[in-house]
């Protein structure tokens, strides 16, 4: 059993390599004036991934979080009517720890713009 996840791993390492390998091999190398944003002929200040504020990132982290409850909270309110009350208490006790994670993110400044 343990030979054939030993197979599987060496197989995908060779694959990964082989792959890594054909890329370096037959990438091209961009033209540095087609590949720069373009601002009026000027060369950028800075670089395109420290435009953003990292609260940003944050507020899409607590974004996706919170999405993601919305996927447990759909099925759940399908089969809510089988399950009964059991289900219910799941559930507040489910929306109770996202609550203490909500007053978390507050009481840590994650929601402060300013």
């Amino acid at each position: 059993m343990f030979a054939g996840a030993a197979v599987m791993a060496l197989v995908a390492s060779l694959s990964v390599a082989g792959l890594y390998l054909v890329h370096r091999f037959t990438a091209v190398a961009a033209d540095p004036l087609t590949v720069l944003p373009f601002q009026s002929g000027w060369l950028p200040r800075e670089h395109a991934l420290s435009r953003y504020h990292v609260r940003w990132y944050l507020a899409t982290l607590l974004f996706l979080a919170f999405d993601v409850e919305m996927l447990f909270m759909y099925p759940w309110a399908v089969v809510v009517a089988d399950l009964g009350s059991t289900a219910v208490v799941e559930m507040f006790l489910f929306l109770g720890a996202v609550f203490v994670a909500v007053l978390w993110a507050w009481r840590e400044g994650a929601l402060r713009w300013v």
